[in-house]
């Protein structure tokens, strides 16, 4: 990484290329390293280190972006320039007030040596723990171990400057037999919380367990959702409407709904970009202080968060820190989410369900109606029948097609320990417990 005063020095350079009305650059540095394995081999090493420069500029209300990876003086000149064209092309934007002024922002730290130091060696040592499990059982393991260190720097024309710095480590496996598979993976801002040999035991333990799955005729079932399912959905809820924009456009599951009970009442989820047992980022990327939100509380619809640009169509509407990098069509986003733990071991779920189906995680899952909040997916790797309080059988996998809401209402158990997991969409993770959900629908079967 270069550091927060080279990062100032590209960020003040480019402003001092700027001649628009207004002007925000966003400078992204960092490091991945990346150990990856399929076969019960290690199959590829790979670091990538990149530099990177967004330009925002502002002419009037019309707004154009541009980005490189050139930070010569020549270089970030030309990026100025194409941001500033692109800009003069543009319509007016109405809606658009301004950029946002400059806010003090408390610091996280979520940066750890060790994460950053981790050698490829360290990584295969904890994917050699995962190989060897799966080959004393005659199974075969796929996945990634990965260490990352970021760092962001915003600036604007008014006088924003912010900065933040950050690690982030995944180890995640799937291991195939025949006839079954299980998965497991950890995330951590700090490397040397991750147990890959727990992690391998998990998902072996799933893919033998999943051997030979039986047949099952879709319906409605009572269902426990591990913490990665659980993990899915409420990720899936902010992309479909916590966004104050999704919600102005009438396009959200709250629009219309604030102060209204939206899930049972053991539901409560919140956004908190500076806690450190997710992967925090106390500020967004306009350089506004993230603040801490609760978005459902009990049930009750409570907030969404705004960026700058969704706060000035809104009278009285502050940014609450939640922009993405521009441009964005989607509005802001919520990336550091908590679902609330309730006091249920998985075990006492367990034993709780006369019969049920046990869900490991989800594949391939689709929003289909933000509204409804209706979504659509499949089971994978570790999905069982439960009979009588006990997991009898493994069940060939199902797809299912639900209401996120609809089954957060029926959720009649939560789990009293919580995990992260990461997105897919970034270096972010969602903080969730496992839940028993009552009535939740599966509308096809699979073979396998």
């Amino acid at each position: 990484m270069l550091g927060q005063d080279r990062l100032r020095n590209i960020a003040e350079r480019v402003l001092g290329y700027a001649k628009a009305d207004q002007t925000e650059v966003l400078v992204f540095s960092g490091q991945t390293d990346l150990t990856r394995f399929a076969m019960n081999t290690i199959h590829q090493n790979v670091t990538e280190t990149n530099v990177s420069v967004r330009v925002r500029s502002i002419l009037g209300k019309k707004t154009g972006v541009a980005s490189g990876n050139d930070i010569t003086d020549d270089g970030l000149a030309r990026t100025v320039a194409r941001a500033e064209s692109a800009a003069a092309f543009q319509q007016d934007n109405p809606d658009f007030s301004s950029l946002p002024g400059p806010q003090e922002a408390k610091p996280v730290d979520a940066y750890v040596q060790a994460t950053a130091d981790c050698t490829p060696e360290l990584r295969a040592d904890g994917v050699g723990r995962i190989l060897e499990q799966a080959r004393a059982s005659n199974l075969e393991a796929a996945g990634a171990f990965s260490t990352e260190e970021s760092e962001v720097y915003v600036a604007n024309s008014l006088g924003v400057r912010a900065y933040h710095q950050g690690t982030v480590a995944n180890v995640r496996t799937v291991v195939m037999g025949e006839t079954g598979s299980g998965a497991c993976g950890q995330t951590s801002i700090d490397v040397g919380t991750l147990d890959p040999a727990s992690v391998g035991a998990v998902a072996v333990d799933k893919a033998l367990r999943s051997a030979n799955p039986v047949d099952i005729e879709p319906g409605e079932y009572t269902v426990i959702l591990e913490e990665e399912a659980v993990g899915d959905m409420i990720t899936m809820l902010a992309f479909m409407g916590f966004g104050a924009l999704a919600y102005q456009e009438k396009r959200s599951f709250m629009s219309g709904k604030l102060g209204e009970k939206i899930t049972g009442e053991n539901i409560t989820i919140r956004d908190d970009g500076s806690n450190t047992s997710s992967l925090p980022m106390p500020i967004d990327f306009e350089g506004v202080p993230k603040q801490k939100l609760t978005l459902i509380e009990n049930g009750v619809a409570k907030h969404v968060v705004y960026d700058s640009f969704a706060a000035g169509r809104e009278e009285g509407a502050v940014s609450t820190g939640h922009a993405l990098p521009s441009p964005n069509t989607m509005g802001p986003i919520p990336v550091n989410l908590f679902m609330e733990t309730g006091n249920a071991t998985k075990d006492e779920m367990l034993a709780a369900t006369e019969r049920g189906i046990w869900v490991t995680r989800f594949h391939y899952t689709n929003p289909l109606h933000p509204v409804k909040t209706a979504f659509t997916g499949m089971t994978r790797d570790g999905t069982f029948l439960i009979e009588n309080g006990k997991i009898t059988k493994p069940v060939k996998n199902l797809r299912f097609t639900e209401s996120i809401l609809g089954a957060l209402g029926k959720a009649d158990m939560i789990g009293s320990a919580a995990d992260a997991v990461k997105s897919m969409y970034g270096s972010f993770a969602t903080v969730t417990p496992a839940i028993r959900v009552r009535g939740f629908r599966f509308t096809g079967t699979t073979d396998f």
